[in-house]
């Protein structure tokens, strides 16, 4: 009986011995899933005094998550002769004209032993959507990604966001800011990345000199420019946000018969600006879900060659209703209502190629061009990129 006794107790151990393995195993596992998990939680700071960080100061440490979620410190590159930290981000102008010479450079400088590392330190409290009008992203957390994977960014991509903790500590007044360290992580040089903005003619030359000079031993001949570009959006900012935001909440919003001739007038669109027309109805629910978005992008594009209509489909007999909608949703931009009570006449009206299916929408350049449609609910990320990229924008000045 001893014997089986015995084995007994060695089975319970094993098995019990197996049980705390796979507890260790599922505890690791949900730590490691943890750590590559990052939920963006950003936080309005009180206002405070911001000083750029001066030549010969120490470089300030941090732990980032970037584009994916996986959180990046300053250790991670404690082998690289020198380390360049540019702030930058997805909304601002002058950041997307200098992308590519930031890719340039990265790319350059690589097997000189030199990091590149991105920052992104816009508090979405302090960002207004109506400055985003050069672009098809803001700065929240999840279009970093986007960013980073259409331009193809060689480079990591870091998250400061939330309480812009890191930000504060570098300093930077624009977007982009270049920041250079030495080996012993000594700001050595700080300022533009080239003193001309437009794409194609300039290559990082006041960053690539300040690096080729600190690579042979020299002191950088102009260790400090000034940095041209959009300001950083402080959490503290928010309340200039809150002003404006309350600006437009306050706007009528109504809306207007229209007749065939007025239809086709709109089609025309014997303006200077892009068109986008929105053919919606009261009892199309993605027709009614959608219209905050599109209404987002009067927001974003309207100070530019662009606006926004709606056109109800409704008979008109349901007038009152369509403008309920409108206002619960808050629309104070163009809105129709067609006149006639006659679907099909709408159809053949608006685009005969149209299958009649509700939400309907159609971009429109200058002189009736259509350059885009969408039968149903629009892929807003595709339909802000044919905006933005349409020549009459643009993504730079």
């Amino acid at each position: 009986m001893r014997p089986l006794k015995l084995m007994k107790q060695v089975f319970i151990l094993t098995l019990l011995s197996a049980l705390i393995i796979s507890c260790n195993s599922k505890s690791n596992q949900s730590t490691e899933i943890d750590n590559e998990t990052f939920i963006p939680k950003p936080i309005i700071l009180e206002k405070q005094e911001v000083k750029t960080l001066g030549i010969g100061e120490e470089m300030p440490d941090f732990n980032l998550p970037d584009m994916y979620g996986k959180f990046v410190n300053q250790d991670e590159f404690k082998k690289a002769e020198l380390l360049v930290v540019i702030f930058t981000c997805n909304h601002c102008p002058t950041a997307q004209a200098y992308e590519d010479r930031m890719i340039d450079f990265t790319n350059d400088y690589k097997d000189k032993n030199v990091q590149v590392v991105a920052i992104m330190p816009t508090s979405s409290a302090g960002l207004l959507m109506d400055e985003c009008g050069y672009s098809d992203l803001d700065d929240s957390f999840e279009n970093m990604k986007v960013r980073a994977k259409d331009k193809g960014y060689n480079f990591p991509y870091l998250y400061d966001g939330d309480d812009q903790a890191v930000s504060i500590k570098f300093g930077p007044t624009t977007t982009p800011h270049a920041f250079v360290f030495d080996k012993e992580r000594k700001l050595q040089y700080v300022g533009r990345l080239d003193a001309i903005e437009k794409p194609g003619t300039a290559n990082a030359e006041d960053l690539r000199n300040a690096c080729d000079e600190l690579l042979a031993g020299k002191q950088v001949t102009t260790p400090v420019n000034k940095a041209f570009g959009c300001s950083i959006k402080w959490s503290w900012k928010s309340d200039w946000a809150i002003k404006v935001n309350k600006e437009w909440a306050e706007k009528t919003v109504s809306i207007d018969f229209v007749n065939d001739e007025e239809i086709k007038e709109l089609l025309a669109n014997n303006t200077d600006k892009l068109r986008l027309i929105n053919v919606w109805a009261t009892w199309c629910a993605p027709c009614v879900m959608e219209l905050p978005d599109l209404i987002d992008l009067q927001r974003m594009y309207g100070n530019r060659a662009f606006e926004f209509i709606t056109l109800s489909a409704d008979k008109p007999s349901k007038k009152d209703d369509a403008l309920k909608v409108l206002t619960d949703k808050h629309a104070p931009i163009s809105n129709y209502i067609y006149s006639v009570d006659d679907r099909y006449a709408l159809i053949e009206l608006i685009n005969p190629d149209w299958n009649g299916a509700l939400p309907y929408s159609l971009l429109i350049e200058p002189g009736g061009k259509i350059i885009y449609t969408s039968n149903g609910i629009v892929d807003l990320l595709e339909l802000k990129k044919v905006i933005v990229e349409n020549p009459l924008l643009g993504r730079y000045f």
